[in-house]
């Protein structure tokens, strides 16, 4: 991220309806708003490309999650829903004196960008779905061709155990940087020299989610992405959708994707062949060309 963007970066904390401190940070100025939805254990790092592209000319704003990082957690972890998430970007929207933004979802902020679009409609001036699905996330990740109806059992299973054993945060974290250049060479045979551009994010996201105070609701978090769905939402949501998504992202496979331009009424579909689960950090040239055009010949802002 450039000097001058983080030079412009404020930093703010709001109570939420619940007692729930959000922090948020925002870059820019201007009445255009985009309200970045960050993928679960993302935060303003990964979000890289497009703030050095569009923060001269719009207002981007971005919160932690409520239960990660500089925000609070609520008294009861059944206060972590998607919607609960959703409904706290509104309330930052409205701590920024904003009608409506353009919601940029990437991950699970595709999740929580459609419910804020069911929940609000009038303060979603259109919808950029970035590697994401509409819900019960279990059922589809990890799964890029054959889908295995025993998966999300045991996945719960597995988020489960490792909640009863928080000792395995810190064994969880030295083994992802242990492996990170072997995923990163992974990487390489994808994008070739670019895969290096991944690897402070992949340093940053591991080091981030598996601080003690983070990880037991970055858990949770899993199994309240494969509670929620927003699929008999979609038909009903109006705002201008651009939707993307990667050939090789077998977190949130592409089918998932198509799947939502498809029921949405307005939506439009880019697919990146040669792009995994990052498509923004690893191809922004063509992600940031079509962002750009659906904000100035479709956005309603």
């Amino acid at each position: 991220m450039s000097d001058t963007a983080l030079e412009n970066k404020r930093m703010h904390v709001i109570r939420a309806r619940d007692g729930v401190n959000i922090f948020y940070e925002s870059i820019g100025s201007g009445d255009k708003v985009l309200l970045l939805a960050n993928g679960l254990g993302g935060r303003l790092y990964a979000w890289q490309p497009l703030i050095d592209e569009f923060w001269k000319e719009y207002r981007i704003v971005t919160w932690d999650y409520r239960g990660l990082f500089e925000s609070s957690g609520p008294e009861c972890v059944s206060r972590l829903s998607v919607r609960d998430q959703a409904e706290d970007g509104l309330e930052v929207l409205a701590a920024e004196k904003a009608d409506r933004a353009v919601w940029v979802g990437w991950s699970m902020g595709v999740q929580v960008s459609l419910e804020a679009a069911a929940v609000r409609p009038a303060a979603v001036g259109g919808l950029v779905l970035l590697n994401g699905t509409w819900g019960h996330v279990f059922s589809s990740a990890f799964q890029p061709g054959l889908r295995l109806p025993f998966l999300p059992r045991y996945m719960h299973e597995v988020v489960e155990w490792f909640q009863g054993h928080p000792e395995w945060a810190a064994l969880l974290a030295r083994a992802s940087k242990a492996t990170t250049v072997a995923t990163i060479g992974l990487f390489w045979l994808l994008l070739g020299r670019r895969a290096l551009e991944l690897r402070p994010v992949l340093e940053q996201y591991t080091s981030d989610v598996y601080r003690p105070d983070n990880f037991p609701n970055y858990l949770r978090l899993f199994q309240e992405l494969d509670a929620h769905s927003a699929y008999h939402h979609l038909r009903s949501i109006d705002a201008p959708a651009l939707v993307v998504s990667g050939r090789w992202d077998v977190v949130t496979p592409a089918y998932q994707s198509r799947e939502i331009a498809r029921r949405l009424r307005n939506a439009t579909h880019l697919h990146i062949t040669n792009g995994s689960h990052f498509v923004l950090v690893e191809r922004p040239k063509p992600v940031l060309a079509a962002i750009r055009k659906f904000l100035e010949t479709r956005a309603q802002m």
